[in-house]
């Protein structure tokens, strides 16, 4: 009898992207990434921007 050829278990961080490119999560995933850049442009210098003149 040949002997059964056991599967390697997915890391977790290739679980992670298949999760995150499936298009069942495409709403929360561009989400996160909008959040993301906001929190980005308003952490950076160009956030002053913003702020009413004094």
């Amino acid at each position: 009898m040949a002997p059964k050829s056991i599967a390697a278990q997915k890391g977790f961080f290739s679980t992670a992207i298949d999760e995150a490119r499936n298009p069942e999560n495409a709403t929360i995933v561009r989400s996160i990434a909008i959040f993301t850049v906001g929190v980005a442009f308003l952490h950076s210098s160009l956030g002053e921007i913003l702020l009413p003149p004094m």
